[in-house]
């Protein structure tokens, strides 16, 4: 049995880690005029926040993931 009660996905994420999150959220609901206040925009965070727990923790590389623009 392991040691680790808890998967790393399971741990709540740090203010850096949601400071992240929410500049690549900005960025891509920007991009793609998103309203911030739809329900895209909660299942763009949604897949943000999944990408992230992840492992993927480069602003860019989660902007293209989720969809956003190359730049």
């Amino acid at each position: 049995m392991s040691d680790k009660l808890f998967n790393t996905r399971d741990e709540p994420l740090a203010s850096a880690d949601l400071d992240v999150c929410r500049r690549v959220h900005e960025a891509v609901c920007t991009e793609l005029d998103i309203e911030r206040s739809s329900e895209k925009a909660d299942n763009l965070g949604a897949l943000i926040i999944e990408l992230y727990r992840q492992g993927v923790h480069d602003e860019h590389q989660l902007r293209l993931l989720a969809g956003g623009r190359h730049g």
